[in-house]
């Protein structure tokens, strides 16, 4: 066997917190070979971030490491600054879990592209610029041309997380250090993606260290797993080993955590449910985003009707840019609609004042798909999750603490946490933080925009549970966004299915996902992936020749 080109030895990971060094990973070692894939998974917080990032020492300053990480012969821990800068990128490229903190907000994609290959390549501007283009065309960006010029912003989450990807394959690395790559991508564009890293490994006989939450995607391309929990190493072993034959406790639980597309049992709407009055109405409604500058007027969604019932979830899905997310938004009034006719409890906002719309916003609940972004940096997560309650004077002094820890505790958060910062806090933490703020004001409808999209699957299976505990008491109406159709399986009476802005196939959820009748419905249900190495490199094969025919 070749030499491995990353060697870890008992790499270790603290961090010095109030006088205290706290561990984060703990004696940390494994080989990575030329070709091969290595999946590290675990709970949030488990320490699979900061073992990645803290090979190239991309961590806080108040982190210290130990140990020993050598990349291609070099060793990586007390390396000189120039040789870090040598390797990051060109030899070791990352993609980080949250695109929209990890792009720089002020420059357009195509300029981030292209600085990473002057940067590392003696290449002129115009060479650079068709190179990043060809990159923005393989992660299947529309309109290439146009996206070049895009700031990161102007991009749904799915595009930003193919734009990261596209600046991170621009130097043809050695060693991909992917971190959660396929968190916010609808399930037709990860399958493209999985290829993409496959092909890339296969090209150029890269190796990828892969982190995620998502078993389907650890099934679809690892050779060997990792299994990580509280920073120690608890299982370490090939893909068909850990799938099939788990030795620790832990892997057993986290795999029996993992939801499966068609095993849950069917959901029932209350009859008083379907009989109340619609809490969401949406009739024909059209939402565009207006001229800005050189980018055109773009219709997001066109003639889009939709009803949701209290105590019913619907589950909308559909490709990245599809209108998902803007759905969601227009319906509690964060984006004024062009044409149509948008209710929420009986009120119609399809014209409202902000004074108006004010008012409505305390029937209502948002989990944003983006929690680094949709937090303020500046409070402590305790400050934002009361902030709702506050501002609606429901609350304030002790009665207002007593209300955040109780919503701390209810999305499985320490009470002693109300006093860290976003920052503190790993991608799972921070998605609880802002689904405990959504439900602050408990509202009739809630808006979750891929909620469950940074959560592990062990946490995803306990929020999932307490979503449903708290939906069946509280009876509030639920539109759930998301491109997890697994999830969406376990929680939705209903499925709305969009493509390109309109609303293609709607109805009972077994309908949808057992006797689809719209292509892209069928062709979206065939690309999920499933947790089991064998079935999954099947259905691979499978989807890869009727792509071919």
């Amino acid at each position: 066997m070749s030499e491995p080109i990353l060697k870890v030895r008992d790499f270790s990971v603290d961090f010095w917190v109030d006088g205290f060094w706290y561990p984060a990973a703990i004696k940390m070692n494994f080989d990575l070979h030329p070709g091969k894939v290595l999946a590290i998974v675990g709970e949030s917080g488990s320490g699979k971030s900061t073992t990645a990032l803290g090979l190239m020492d991309l961590l806080a300053t108040n982190a210290r490491r130990s140990g020993s990480v050598v990349v291609k012969g070099e060793e990586m821990i007390g390396a000189r600054a120039s040789t870090l800068r040598k390797f990051r990128g060109r030899e070791v490229a990352y993609i980080f879990q949250e695109p929209m903190t990890a792009l720089n907000p002020v420059y357009t994609i195509g300029f981030q592209i292209v600085e990473t290959l002057r940067n590392h390549f003696d290449m002129g501007p115009k060479v650079a610029r068709d190179r990043a283009i060809q990159l923005i065309t393989l992660v299947e960006i529309p309109d290439p041309e146009r996206a070049f010029d895009k700031y990161p912003h102007q991009l749904s989450g799915g595009q930003r997380q193919r734009a990261m990807i596209a600046q991170s394959l621009a130097c043809d690395p050695g060693l991909l250090v992917a971190d959660e790559p396929t968190t916010a991508l609808d399930v037709t564009i990860q399958a493209e993606i999985l290829d993409l890293m496959r092909g890339l490994r296969t090209k150029l006989n890269s190796a990828i260290l892969l982190i995620t939450h998502d078993m389907g995607v650890v099934a679809d391309m690892a050779d060997e797993i990792l299994v990580m929990k509280d920073g120690n190493t608890v299982e370490h072993g090939s893909a068909e080993q850990i799938f099939h034959s788990p030795q620790h406790p832990y892997t057993k639980e986290l795999l029996g955590a993992v939801p499966k597309l068609g095993s849950s049992a069917k959901r029932v709407l209350p009859a008083e449910s379907a009989n109340a009055k619609p809490v969401l109405k949406m009739e024909d409604v059209t939402v565009e985003y207006p001229k800005r500058g050189r980018v055109p007027a773009f219709t997001a969604v066109k003639d889009f009707s939709l009803q949701i019932f209290p105590g019913e979830i619907v589950g909308l899905v559909g490709e990245s840019g599809s209108g998902k997310t803007t759905v969601g938004r227009a319906a509690i009034g964060l984006l004024p609609i062009k044409a149509g006719r948008l209710e929420i409890v009986g009120t119609d906002i399809s014209h409202a004042t902000q004074k108006e719309l004010f008012t409505i916003r305390r029937h209502t609940g948002i989990v944003f798909q983006d929690p680094a972004s949709s937090l303020n940096p500046r409070l402590p997560i305790g400050e934002s999750i009361g902030e709702p309650i506050f501002l609606a004077k429901l609350a304030k002094g002790e009665e207002l603490n007593r209300k955040v820890e109780d919503l701390l505790e209810q999305v499985e958060l320490p009470r002693s946490y109300r006093n860290r910062f976003p920052h503190e806090l790993s991608g799972g933490q921070r998605q609880r933080v802002g689904i405990a703020r959504a439900l602050a004001l408990t509202p009739d409808l809630l808006i979750a925009d891929e909620p469950t999209s940074a959560l592990d699957v062990s946490v995803q299976a306990r929020f999932l549970d307490l979503l449903l505990e708290l939906q069946d008491k509280l009876k509030f109406a639920c539109l759930f966004i998301s491109h997890d159709l697994a999830v969406v399986d376990i929680l939705s009476h209903r499925i709305a299915v969009m493509q390109d802005g309109r609303l293609v196939e709607e109805g009972d959820r077994d309908k949808i996902l057992k006797d689809a009748k719209d292509p892209y419905t069928r062709k979206l249900i065939a690309a999920v992936p499933v947790p089991d190495p064998i079935e999954q490199k099947i259905r691979r094969e499978a989807r890869l020749a009727a792509k071919g025919n």
